[in-house]
């Protein structure tokens, strides 16, 4: 049996949870407009980026404006709709970030950056995985970064 101590040493270096952690304190940062406005922007992003790995379309869609538009005329609903039906193929998601280029302008902002996204089945290959270059629009509202636009190629 482990001591205290001990318990929380491990539960303290488990990166599981110190990145639930993390997570949920972007989450409440995100939530209480703390912050500059490119700070809440980030934790936008990383809440979306969550939402994704959570496999969840309805919180992925929740940053979203109403007024969402993304390639070929893409709505809110429909990214909601395209996010849930790779959920249902890939049991698992994975997404990462990089090169991330924020760029805020009052009440708007452009996130622009380079993303591989991939799902599989659990193997210890994906089913799939794809480089994209990514571009982003976001309109601050009531103290909230939602995404009004969306463009991506892939880079391979």
């Amino acid at each position: 049996m482990l001591s205290r101590s001990t318990q929380a040493a491990a539960t303290a270096a488990s990166p599981r949870r110190r990145g639930g952690w993390w997570l949920a304190a972007l989450l409440v940062l995100a939530g209480c407009g703390g912050g500059s406005p490119e700070q809440r922007l980030r934790a936008s992003m990383e809440q979306l980026q969550g939402a994704i790995q959570a496999r969840d379309a309805k919180a992925v869609q929740a940053q979203l404006a109403e007024d969402f538009v993304g390639p070929e005329g893409l709505d809110r609903d429909g990214a909601r709709r395209l996010a849930a039906g790779s959920f249902l193929r890939y049991r698992d998601v994975w997404l990462q970030i990089a090169a991330v280029d924020y760029q805020v302008q009052g009440d708007r902002a452009t996130v622009a950056f380079e993303a591989a996204l991939g799902g599989g089945s659990g193997r210890a290959l994906p089913d799939a995985a794809q480089l994209y270059q990514v571009r982003t629009g976001w309109r601050l509202r009531d103290g909230e970064w939602r995404m009004i636009s969306a463009e991506w190629k892939p880079r391979l």
